[in-house]
């Protein structure tokens, strides 16, 4: 997993940045303020969320892991895309989102581009809770964010290699629940154990 870039701008674009590592230029999609933070010829460190898909690798850039950690949160709802998840972060900042999901403001989740009445109530219904734990304090917000974003990667994988959606989060919530924030491989390997008895 690459979890952060840090390098000279190559380039800006639209929708992404070419930022300079190691000799290599890494394409990283980001949030118009995230991009607008961003100069040419100027250092820059996103932390980064790797999405491996079948014909692609592609890389997400948050100028902090909160920010990077609601995305991965947001990733665990059915429906919900790298591409909405990104949108949803561009039209609300990581505190109205939180708040927007926890007070059940669909009014202000249909601002997002691509996501309608019914997916709204789906993100707060599946989100409030999770939320709450981020902004707790315990633990905090950082290894929160973390953690979500492990939940979210380990859970794509399982779908990735063909067990079913609702098994799948059940394995990964109960192996955080037992050990906490962990690196994703060996939340991957402890899920796929757990899964692995029950067939």
């Amino acid at each position: 997993m690459i979890s952060s870039v840090r390098g000279p701008v190559l380039s800006i674009a639209l929708d992404h940045a070419v930022i300079e590592v190691g000799g290599l230029g890494y394409a990283v999609l980001a949030t118009p303020t995230t991009l607008a933070g961003l100069r040419r010829g100027d250092e820059a460190m996103l932390h980064t969320a790797l999405i491996v898909r079948e014909d692609s690798l592609t890389l997400y850039g948050f100028t902090d892991p909160d920010a990077r950690g609601l995305f991965g949160l947001l990733l665990t709802v059915s429906g919900i895309g790298p591409k909405i998840a990104l949108a949803t972060l561009a039209v609300l900042e990581p505190d109205k989102l939180r708040a927007a999901l926890a007070e059940g403001n669909t009014s202000m989740l249909t601002q997002v581009p691509g996501i309608g009445r019914k997916g709204a109530e789906r993100l707060i219904i599946e989100l409030r809770d999770k939320v709450g734990a981020l902004t707790s304090g315990t633990p905090g917000p950082e290894v929160a964010a973390d953690a979500e974003l492990v939940r979210a990667q380990v859970t794509e994988a399982l779908l990735g290699l063909g067990f079913a959606a609702k098994p799948a989060e059940q394995a990964v919530d109960a192996v955080l629940a037992k050990d906490g924030a962990q690196n994703t491989a060996a939340v991957l390997r402890q899920a796929l154990t757990s899964l692995g008895r029950k067939r």
